[in-house]
Parts: C-alpha cells; sequence; structure tokens
C-alpha cells in the first residue's frame, strides 16, 4: 500500500483547521469539522499527527505554522512602523491620548526611555532627622548639576 504521494482534501482541511484555531478548537473537533466520521474523531486526529503514519499531513501542519510565523513576526522595525501607524490613525481620528500612547511604546521601543526603580529595604520614617538631613544633602550633592542646570562646554578640538 506505502504512503500516498499528496494529501487529500479532507487532510488539507484538518491541518489548516488545527494550525488556524490553535488554542481554540481540539485537534478532535477540527478532524470532525473536516469531515471524518464522529465516532472515530479523537483517534483520526491523533493519527493524523503521527508522522510516522501521515508524513504528508505532520509536514503540511509544520508549513502552514513556518508561515503564519513568518507573517504575524515580531521585528524591530515592523514593531515600530506598527506603531506608526497607530498614531497616525488615532491623530486622524483626534484621539490624542492614544497617539500620544503610540508614541511613547515607540519611544520605548527604540531606547528613548530608562524606567528605573530603586528598591529599599527600610522606611524613611525609621531614619533620624540627622540620618535624612545627611541623605538629602547627599542626594542634591550628587544630583546638583542636574538640579541647577549649570554646565561647561568642553573643546573637543583641544
Amino acid at each position: 500500500m506505502g504512503v500516498p504521494k499528496q494529501l487529500s482534501e479532507q487532510q488539507k482541511k484538518f491541518a489548516e483547521l488545527l494550525v488556524y484555531n490553535e488554542g481554540r478548537k481540539t485537534p478532535t473537533e477540527c478532524a470532525k469539522e473536516a469531515g471524518y466520521a464522529e465516532g472515530s474523531c479523537h483517534v483520526t486526529a491523533s493519527k493524523l499527527r503521527n508522522p510516522n503514519l501521515y508524513p504528508l499531513v505532520v509536514k503540511y501542519i509544520g508549513e502552514i505554522r513556518t508561515e503564519i510565523q513568518k507573517k504575524y513576526e515580531v521585528s524591530f522595525e515592523r514593531h515600530i512602523t506598527e506603531l506608526g501607524r497607530i498614531r497616525q490613525e488615532a491623530l486622524a481620528k483626534g484621539a490624542f491620548s492614544a497617539a500620544t500612547n503610540a508614541e511613547v511604546a515607540r519611544g520605548k521601543a527604540a531606547g528613548l526611555y530608562i524606567e528605573q526603580k530603586i528598591i529599599r529595604t527600610g522606611k524613611l520614617e525609621d531614619m533620624s532627622i540627622e540620618d535624612l538631613e545627611a541623605k538629602m544633602k547627599k542626594i542634591y550633592q550628587e544630583n546638583e548639576v542636574l538640579i541647577k542646570g549649570e554646565y561647561t562646554l568642553v573643546d573637543e578640538k583641544s
């Protein structure tokens, strides 16, 4: 008898239903919807996914999955472009909040924002007034340039 050279329409339909409804339908439901006998759908679905019994069906399922992954692949360029498109549509509709959120998301994806969290143990209430003042003075001194906005230009040619 041997292995068939091509898929039947029923096998193709099963494979497509299985991949396109992943997580929403069971393989048994896909086999039933593809037209296999209701009483043996569970067994048929299992057999169709066995590469030793139905290598062409398993190969076709893999091809469809690969195609879908390529189609919906997330890359930096696609992500930034999609966020830009969303922002433009939001602006066109006057949804400025949504446009702003899309633009912020683009900036985060591009690395323009740095989120920093400092986790401390203990409470400020547990510190003495002197310790609090010393800590605040130290923070102020470390960040004085940022607070006052003073800076000097350095001539890079020298």
